[in-house]
């Protein structure tokens, strides 16, 4: 599991309404070739968020293959009419061409790739433009494939656009997975519906909606107000504890900048798997969210400084 965010060169909010929704197809349709699952997304002006999860490394079929690569191309596509053509001459599809395809699914580096260079030929062409589009090769978090990391990373995602000050419920944005979830899409659903206990949109969308409101926010009419970011800030510097909807409303650094997010266990397996990367003197990875009582939560980093903002 991965929360990956990439940003607009120069922080310039380059992405208009057209943008993000090509943004959003074009994860999707990357998705259905790698065969990564998309949990949830937000497509915002300056800079996108995804959390997705790849799958271990199992055996593709040829069937699946030309579904896929058709998925991607089209049936037109030059390497959809190759692989097909191999596969009905000769009963599979060309070993080379297989391996070619095959080395770019399964890898969250080369899917982000895909995304984003898809998407900046499509915006030069859109925009008469020329050059770099992103400011970086990519960011990532490492996140436990458990139910509640997961439920506090998708929402943090989906909520960024009332961070933003766009909106005040997530659903009214429709550049986020929460939001066509709720206008529908089965695809979107299926993400959310991945760390939920239910298995219909009906049950496991509400919960979801509960995570998303609790403890803050206007939700279901209870006429609560959002506390404002300084109010908060200013809550937790007086040691005071706040509920995870209101944390959650907050930029929390250790969730973009974390390396790796979940369990005290989970960051330490990490931590043990990759122990030549850190200094002799560490003994652990685990480290608690700094100001951020998120029970049972831990990064791999400690943030030591503007944890929130």
């Amino acid at each position: 599991m991965y929360h990956c965010i990439s940003r607009v060169v120069g922080g310039q909010r380059l992405l208009d309404d057209l943008g993000k929704q090509k943004l959003t197809a074009i994860v999707t349709q990357q998705a259905r070739f790698c065969g990564v699952q998309v949990i949830t997304y937000c497509m915002m002006s300056n800079h996108f968020h995804l959390l997705v999860r790849v799958p271990e490394a199992g055996e593709v079929t040829d069937l699946e293959l030309l579904e896929r690569v058709t998925a991607l191309y089209g049936k037109k596509g030059t390497l959809t009419q190759l692989a097909r053509q191999s596969w009905e001459q000769r009963g599979r599809v060309d070993p080379d061409l297989r391996q070619g395809l095959l080395g770019r699914m399964g890898d969250v580096s080369a899917f982000m790739k895909e995304v984003k260079q898809r998407f900046s030929r499509w915006y030069n062409r859109q925009s008469d433009r020329f050059g770099t589009l992103w400011a970086e090769r990519f960011r990532s978090v490492l996140v436990e494939d458990q139910p509640g990391t997961l439920e506090v990373v998708a929402a943090y995602i989906d909520l960024n656009p009332v961070r933003a000050g766009l909106v005040a419920d997530p659903k009214d944005y429709r550049f986020c997975g929460y939001a066509a979830a709720v206008a529908g899409d089965r695809v979107a659903q299926g993400g959310i519906l991945s760390f939920q206990e239910a298995k219909e949109w009906g049950l496991g969308g509400a919960e979801y909606r509960r995570r998303l409101f609790v403890g803050a926010g206007t939700a279901g009419g209870s006429g609560k107000v959002v506390l404002n970011r300084e109010q908060i800030k200013r809550v937790l510097a007086q040691g005071g504890e706040l509920s995870a909807g209101e944390i959650l409303r907050l930029r929390l650094r250790h969730l973009s900048d974390g390396v790796v997010l979940g369990s005290k266990g989970f960051v330490n397996e990490v931590f043990v798997q990759y122990r030549e990367r850190f200094g002799k003197r560490r003994k652990d990875g685990a480290r608690r969210l700094r100001g951020v009582p998120l029970a049972g939560l831990m990064s791999l980093r400690d943030l030591r400084v503007n944890t929130v903002s």
